[in-house]
Order: C-alpha cells, then sequence, then structure tokens
C-alpha cells in the first residue's frame, strides 16, 4: 500500500485582512462537480455558503471511491471545503419551510438538481424570487432549463462526446479520449462563478438581482475553442492529433536516454534555436525539407525521426538544461506523484494540511486564484453530513432550541437527525 504523503501545515492569512465576498450569504443546493466547485470559489473567499443535502447520504459525492478518509471520499473533500453543512429532508413540509427561509435571507442560491425538480418543491427561481427581489439564482444543467432536452440528465463525459470535444483527444489512429479529471464540469462550475460575480455586480446597478443559468453542452462547446472556430470557417472537420497540433514534429514527447519530457517549439523562431543552439545541427535549418514550417509538417515524420535519434543520445538533465539555457519551452513529463513534489509546486505552497473531525487532518489542494488585498480564507475541511445544521438554524434563522426539536421530531433532519 502507498504510504500517505506528507504535507505540510499551511501557513495562516494575516490577521484583519478583508475577504472579497465578506457577508454573502450562498445556499447551496449542488452535488458530485460542477455545482460544488462553483460554490467552493465563493466560500474560498469569504461567502457564508450553506450546503444544504439529503439525510438520506447526502451528496452523491461522498461515496465516490477514488480514495477515503475519516469516511469522507477524496472528491467531496475536494469540492467542498469552507462550506457549512446542513440535512433537510425535501419531501418533509417543514424541512422546506427552513429552505424558503434560508433562501429569502440568501444573496444568492446555486442548484444543479436535474430539470423540474426545484419547481417540484417550489424552490424554483419563479417561486422564490418575489419574496427576495435582489436574489442571485444559478441553475447549473447538462442541456439547459428550456426547450427540448431540459428534463435530460447529462454527465461531464456524455457532453465531452456529444458536443465534438472528445473528438479532439487522443491520437489519429485510436479512439477519442475523454480527459481524465472532469474538465467540463469544472470549466462549467467557473463559468457558473463568473456568472454569478457578473450578477452581483449588476444588483449593484440594477437594484435587483436574476437568474443566471450554464450547462454542460455549453460550455463543452465553448471549449472546442479555435478548433470548433476553425471548422466554422473552413468547414473542415478536425481531427485528433495526440500531443502534436497541426503535425507539428517539434511539439510532443521525445525520450532523453533515461526519461521523457515534452517539448512545444510551435514556430520558426524557437525552431532554429532548438536545431542550433540545442541539438547542434544546424543543417536542419538549411535543408529544404525543413527551412519553412510548411515543409517540415509535409516531412514530420522524417523530421521527427532525426530529432529524437539525437535526443536519445543523451540524459534527460542535460537536455533540460541546454534547452532552458535556449528559452525552448520544455518541461518533465510527471506523474501526480511527481508533479505534486516537483519545485514548481511546492515553491508555491499549494499543498497542506488541514483539521478534519473525524480524519484528524485532510489534504488541502489551495485554490489558484490569488488577490493581493482580499486572499482566500483560511480553509476549512468540507463539512460532514448535517454537522452544522442546528448551528445554521440558530444564528442564520434565528431559531431556539425547541424550535430545531420540533423539526427534528417532525422529521425535517432525516431519520437519523443530522444536526451536528
Amino acid at each position: 500500500m502507498t504510504a500517505r504523503p506528507q504535507l505540510p501545515e499551511r501557513t495562516p492569512r494575516a490577521k484583519g485582512e478583508p475577504t472579497a465576498l465578506d457577508n454573502l450569504l450562498v445556499v447551496d443546493f449542488t452535488r458530485v462537480v460542477a455545482g460544488p466547485a462553483c460554490t467552493q470559489t465563493l466560500a474560498d473567499f469569504g461567502a457564508e455558503v450553506i450546503k444544504i443535502e439529503n439525510p438520506d447520504g447526502g451528496d452523491d459525492s461522498r461515496h465516490y471511491e477514488h480514495a477515503e478518509i475519516g469516511g469522507e471520499s477524496a472528491a467531496f473533500i475536494s469540492l467542498n471545503r469552507n462550506k457549512r453543512g446542513i440535512a433537510l429532508d425535501f419531501t418533509n413540509p417543514a424541512a422546506l419551510e427552513v429552505a424558503r427561509e434560508l433562501i429569502a435571507k440568501a444573496d444568492v442560491v446555486v442548484e444543479n438538481f436535474s430539470g423540474g425538480i426545484m419547481k417540484k418543491y417550489g424552490l424554483d427561481y419563479a417561486s422564490v424570487a418575489p419574496t427576495n427581489p435582489r436574489l442571485v439564482y444559478c441553475s447549473i444543467s447538462a442541456y439547459g432549463r428550456k426547450g427540448e432536452f431540459a428534463l435530460r440528465p447529462g454527465f461531464d463525459p456524455i457532453t465531452q462526446a456529444e458536443s465534438g470535444f472528445m473528438s479532439l483527444n487522443g491520437f489519429a489512429d485510436g479512439e477519442p479520449v475523454r480527459t481524465g479529471p472532469p474538465i467540463v464540469d469544472l470549466a462549467t462550475g467557473m463559468s457558473a462563478c463568473n456568472a454569478i460575480l457578473l450578477a452581483l455586480i449588476a444588483r449593484d446597478r440594477l437594484g435587483r438581482g436574476q437568474q443566471v443559468e450554464v450547462a454542460l453542452i455549453d460550455t463543452a462547446v465553448a471549449m472546442t475553442a479555435f478548433y470548433g472556430m476553425a471548422y466554422l470557417i473552413s468547414g473542415a472537420n478536425p481531427g485528433r492529433f495526440g500531443n502534436s497540433p497541426n503535425g507539428s514534429p517539434t511539439v510532443g514527447i521525445y525520450q532523453a536516454s533515461d526519461g521523457p519530457f515534452y517539448m512545444a517549439c510551435a514556430n520558426d523562431r524557437l525552431y532554429r534555436r532548438l536545431v542550433t543552439d540545442v541539438l547542434a545541427r544546424p543543417d536542419l535549418v538549411t535543408d529544404p525539407e525543413f527551412a519553412q514550417r510548411k515543409n517540415r509538417s509535409a516531412n514530420k515524420e522524417k523530421l521527427r525521426a532525426i530529432i529524437a535519434d539525437v535526443f536519445a543520445s543523451d540524459r534527460l538533465e542535460n537536455w533540460m538544461a541546454k534547452m532552458k539555457k535556449a528559452s525552448i519551452p520544455v518541461g518533465h513529463l510527471r506523474t501526480v506523484e511527481e508533479g505534486f513534489n516537483a519545485p514548481e509546486v511546492l515553491g508555491r505552497g499549494r499543498l497542506s494540511h488541514i483539521p478534519h473531525p473525524t480524519a484528524g487532518s485532510v489534504p488541502n489542494i489551495e485554490t489558484p486564484l490569488h488577490m493581493s488585498l482580499t486572499p482566500s480564507i483560511d480553509p476549512v475541511a468540507a463539512p460532514l453530513l448535517g454537522e452544522h445544521t442546528k448551528d445554521v438554524l440558530r444564528k442564520t434563522l434565528g431559531y431556539d432550541d425547541r424550535r430545531i426539536a420540533a423539526l427534528a421530531e417532525a422529521g425535517a433532519f432525516g431519520k437519523t437527525g443530522n444536526t451536528g
């Protein structure tokens, strides 16, 4: 069994530093990946995010099987930092009343249920906006909230496949490949966060909130980027190119005598420096077969074989030094373990461990966002199921112990009474 990596203590933020989203109340009805990724960013920068879960097992990602610590999955821990968790059974009228009272106080609601669920319980935007006109209500879905596919459930790899995005990944002689991490889910979460922040800025100008929406299929289409645009311009269907876009022989993976690296030598200027200053093959500049970019692409297999033979003649360390001296874009081809222990990552303080109520401590991957005046808050581990139910009801809604006990007796928090 692989040993758990040793992670450093996290350096706390300076006392008294403001947060970007202080006093922003977010009611979070999301689960799995896209929605929690969105609300975690809001929480990282000071919003009070109240995550509402079904008391019967909670967020599906709690039970994902990548890895487990303290009874929680790696997926759940990675996406639900800095949130306060409560458990409410929506089939219970008393629980729905609690949800409506939270929404009435909220600045932001985020939901990513299948189409029709929020409306079924009277928690959709049309139902709640009249009592909270400044509310920003974000809906995240697979295919949007309107149209013939509005009720169709969807998942990241399905939208990768259906949008054409997956057709761009892999090698020309193989089948399309989905990305390892759920990139469409994560990008949709980022887009949802952007949409919410835009709506909050608009609220300051217009005096009212609005409903915003992001869909996985829209994100996947947008992420085809210039390949999608090239198709619209030329009509030519772009294909897969593996690690060498546009067939460039000087972009991709090469092998030194003792290990691999990735090189991105993508223009004439870099190419000349590569073959003269690094490979000591100036003939590859003057040879008509390789002098121009179009010629190099036409003779890519021949050129790649020549370059590969030269790289195989020496050690990785020596090639890396020569290429860095010549300012050739190059990087080690690392595993996750190697990447997380690399100086580029360790030197930026990206990894730490933080306290957790059942595991003692859990690993933490810092937010990638940096702000000089309003940095992210000190991270708090993802909540246990229903961990903060009593606390939220007392502090946010002003309930007393008698009312909380009555709700528990009525089954609002589920059969096991997930009240923290």
